[in-house]
């Protein structure tokens, strides 16, 4: 018994120094980047070696003039349906990150992006942050999502997901990895979700058109109805400027094979 006022300080720094070990090894990001107005790909630090070796996107590095339009949808406000008119008019793709409400409460839009040749991404079921959750409830979470998609629409499977919030560390970037996802963040977007504090079509044309470069992964929500009125507008110029739409499914491929093979 002697022993023991010296045993527990002992313990007690053992298991502080491993509290802390485990903090780092767990620490979460939020996904961010250093604008800039310059046209060129946003600077994002640290994170870029982090996505590297997850073979995580962000954006396309190649240079070429394309643009990958991306939407989160959590819920709907009634302009969905305009932004996939004007995305089937113009010819241009896109990417739907959704959730499980989405999914549950307008399973006829998910099915009409899937029929007009939309990807369908995995936004999770619940939308909570990935980073507190085990392996198996992240990977619950994009099943629920993936099966739900599955049931209303041709899109039997999900291999693109963009993590609630942008939050993230190296455990969720593996963990989806392990469960046959790739993360997709974004280079190109601004504060559009607020249904409350809408500013006009000029208002999201312009923060498009300062922030726009070659290769941007553009993050946009439907709920906002400046992006709904400034759509086709911003399409027209950026085809003008000499921009192409593509979808995610074609980055990737654009990074897998040789650049004679792929036509770049």
């Amino acid at each position: 018994m002697r022993n023991v006022p010296l045993i527990v300080p002992i313990m007690t720094a053992f298991l502080l120094i491993f509290f802390l070990m485990g903090s780092h090894a767990s620490a979460s990001y939020g996904w961010g980047y250093k604008k800039n107005t310059d046209h060129k790909i946003p600077d994002v630090g640290k994170y870029q070696k982090i996505l590297d070796d997850y073979g995580a996107y962000y954006a396309d590095h190649s240079g070429d003039k394309v643009i990958y339009l991306t939407f989160d949808n959590g819920y709907e406000q009634g302009y969905t349906d305009d932004i996939l008119d004007v995305l089937k008019e113009e010819n241009v793709p896109a990417t739907f990150f959704v959730t499980g409400h989405y999914v549950k409460s307008k399973p006829d839009l998910i099915k009409r992006m899937v029929d007009e040749g939309h990807i369908i991404g995995n936004h999770s079921y619940h939308h909570p942050d990935m980073t507190i959750l085990t392996k198996e409830g992240m990977r619950k979470e994009l099943e629920e999502l993936e099966e739900a998609v599955a049931a209303i629409s041709d899109q039997d499977e999900l291999k693109y997901m963009r993590p609630p919030k942008g939050v993230f560390n190296e455990k969720t970037l593996e963990w989806a990895n392990d469960l046959g996802y790739i993360h997709v963040f974004w280079s190109l977007a601004f504060a559009d979700w607020n249904t409350n504090d809408q500013k006009g079509w000029k208002y999201a044309y312009d923060q498009i058109m300062n922030q726009v470069h070659p290769g941007a992964i553009v993050l946009l929500h439907t709920v906002s109805s400046d992006n709904a009125e400034s759509l086709s507008k911003l399409v027209t110029e950026l085809k003008k400027q000499g921009y192409s739409f593509k979808s995610l499914d074609d980055l990737v491929m654009k990074n897998m094979l040789p650049e004679a093979v792929y036509g770049y």
